[in-house]
């Protein structure tokens, strides 16, 4: 631990598996100009090549121990599916960890994006690369970048952001005569991450990948007042390195891999602090980059790119409008947000009427184009919302929107049901297989009227409801299982379901444990209901919380006791939530995302017709008491 009032970090670039010589370096830096607090390591942390050793296992095995708390983005390359997989399934790695998934003792891995706080210093990372060819590990998602432009939108300024590949354009308007050669070779750059910095506004941008140190001068940001450095670093193990020695700042070397900073955080730094700007502060590299990048971009790749359409949903740069000046699609940026840096100059509509239907969560793709390729695989609504409905003339002749339940995925008149997975239906309920379910017979309790929640259901339905609760929870006794219902509800929620999920006896005693640690790591409390072996009491409870128009997201567990949390409308909640925890608290971590665990229509009525033979037994709708 430092013994200096501000935190003393150092950064590193990609390792490429060599663990020994970085850690080795580490230690003669932390003797002669430490203690430090932390190693941050951008660029490919795993080897490139099946032939170099596997150092890794050695601290994973404790037979050499990581001499900082040292954190990694680049989670690619030989073993990392491997290693990562194994980690993420580790207990103490169970729920959300935005602060690092751990390996061993002082090693963590910044999986996805996220934000945290160390030693005072806001942390903002994005794993990962945007590449094709990647495979599985080691490729950021639309969910990642989305989930850091929301977090731009906060208040506070963001100390360091780690990114392993460099933005696009982060030279332009800077002194490029003494930067290596490798600053102006176009490999290893990314439109997206120059995308995000601009959002984001860090006080230090660190990225690797490209192989050679670049120290860029200061560049002041848009609507803001602090200026950002940009430090790229070489790989560990170059042939042209130079280490630091016995000073805190590192002095150039043009394949330098290590770097150390000692940042007062903003949130301690007085406005005169935050104000000053060095003598060789420009411009930033990334408003320049505006007036050239549409042009540029167009022949460096053809316009019906692979990654272009993979990336078009939040890579506003690239989605350019088609034939003339008029142009007619969406701003992503203006109807996620509501604001567009680009102001009048942006390329995309700005439609109010858009983003008032976007609130209302009907799919973007929809509000574009008229529709949406993802089909049953969309998380949002497909018809527009009946207020606020004056939206886009030239979109609603693709479809008729005023059934509500016309093109529901749950409403069992609609075209688009999938009648397949249907286990029984009773008066006012049905119970289906969930679609892409987390474990074996996870099923849905669903409406059939086209109901947003079923918290807003006739009174009278909740007898059948109940029937229904108590039929599943007969029906999993018998295989040793306990259930645990839950349903998020949000405002415009297309259709409700409420999930059921089966767990086994030795799981269930751990359940509200684990949804109480996932809530603390999200900042929020459950208010708990405790329904006194009257599950109708419980409901009845919830439903005189819930007004009709927040978010709440409530959980039934194995004893009867309900934990319920209203979403405030500025709040962040995971869509998945529920199922995220259930996924840490069954060890099966790689199956939270439903779309991971799609079945092809005959395996799905095979579950459906084995379901249905042990549950008819307890089938309400058959008439057999429950």
């Amino acid at each position: 631990m430092a013994t200096t009032s501000t935190p003393r970090i150092l950064f590193c670039g990609d390792v490429l598996g060599n663990l020994h010589q970085l850690f080795k370096r580490v230690q003669t830096v932390n003797k002669s100009s430490g203690p430090f607090d932390a190693l941050f390591c951008v660029g490919q942390f795993f080897p490139d090549s099946a032939d170099r050793p596997d150092e890794l296992s050695d601290y994973l095995d404790g037979r050499v121990a990581v001499p900082i708390p040292t954190y990694f983005t680049g989670d690619y390359g030989v073993g990392a599916a491997r290693f990562l997989s194994a980690a993420s399934k580790l207990p103490s790695n169970l729920g959300f960890k935005t602060d690092g998934v751990q390996l061993c003792s002082n090693l963590y891995w910044l999986k996805g994006s996220g934000r945290f706080s160390l030693h005072g210093l806001s942390v903002v990372y994005l794993s990962g690369r945007r590449s094709q060819d990647a495979g599985g590990y080691g490729v950021y998602t639309e969910d990642d970048v989305d989930a850091l432009r929301a977090l731009a939108e906060e208040p506070g300024i963001v100390d360091m952001f780690l990114t392993n590949e460099w933005p696009s354009g982060v030279s332009n308007g800077a002194d490029t005569s003494n930067a290596p050669p490798g600053v102006s070779d176009p490999s290893a750059y990314d439109s997206i991450v120059s995308e995000l910095v601009a959002e984001i506004k860090p006080r230090y941008h660190i990225a690797g990948t490209k192989g050679v140190y670049y120290a860029r001068e200061p560049y002041c940001n848009k609507e803001a007042e602090h200026v950002t450095r940009f430090i790229g670093l070489a790989a560990v193990g170059n042939k042209e390195k130079q280490a630091l020695y016995n000073c805190l700042y590192a002095v150039h070397a043009s394949q330098k891999f290590i770097h150390a900073i000692s940042p007062t955080p903003a949130s301690m730094m007085s406005t005169a602090e935050i104000r000053t700007r060095p003598p060789n502060t420009t411009l930033s590299p990334y408003m320049l980059a505006e007036k050239t990048s549409h042009a540029r971009e167009a022949t460096k790749r053809p316009a019906n790119s692979d990654i272009d359409t993979q990336y078009w949903r939040f890579d506003v740069s690239k989605r350019q409008k088609q034939g003339g000046a008029g142009g007619d699609k969406l701003c992503f940026k203006f109807t996620s947000s509501g604001s567009c840096s680009r102001g009048e100059k942006c390329n995309y509509r700005h439609d109010a009427d858009a983003r008032d239907q976007y609130l209302r969560n009907v799919c973007f793709d929809f509000l574009n184009k008229g529709k949406c390729e993802r089909g049953p695989d969309c998380n949002f609504n497909h018809s527009l919302s009946e207020e606020g409905a004056s939206f886009s003339q030239n979109a609603r002749s693709h479809s008729d929107r005023r059934s509500s339940g016309k093109n529901c995925w749950f409403c069992l008149s609609s075209p688009n049901v999938e009648s397949h997975l249907v286990i029984s239906i009773g008066e006012s309920y049905y119970c289906t297989l969930a679609k892409g379910a987390l474990v074996q017979n996870h099923v849905l309790l669903v409406p059939i009227e086209h109901c947003p929640n079923t918290l807003m259901m006739p009174s009278e339905t909740d007898m059948e409801l109940a029937k229904y609760k108590n039929a599943l929870n007969m029906y999993y006794k018998n295989q040793a299982n306990e259930v645990v219902f839950f349903e998020w509800i949000f405002q415009h929620s297309p259709h409700a379901n409420l999930q059921a999920v089966p767990i086994p006896l030795s799981k269930a005693s751990n359940v509200q444990r684990i949804f109480n640690l996932a809530a603390k790591k999200l900042g929020f409390e459950f208010a708990v209901v405790n329904p006194d072996d009257d599950s109708s009491e419980g409901r009845k409870l919830l439903r005189s919380q819930f007004d009709g128009k927040s978010s709440i997201f409530y959980v039934e567990l194995p004893e009867g006791t309900i934990l319920s949390h209203l979403v405030d409308d500025k709040e962040k909640f995971p869509v998945q939530f529920g199922r995220e925890v259930l996924a840490g608290l069954l060890s099966v971590p790689e199956r939270a995302d439903w779309k991971n665990c799609k079945l092809n229509k005959d395996e799905e009525v095979q579950i459906v017709e084995s379901f249905k033979k042990g549950f008819g037994d307890y089938d309400p709708a058959k008439g057999f008491p429950s």
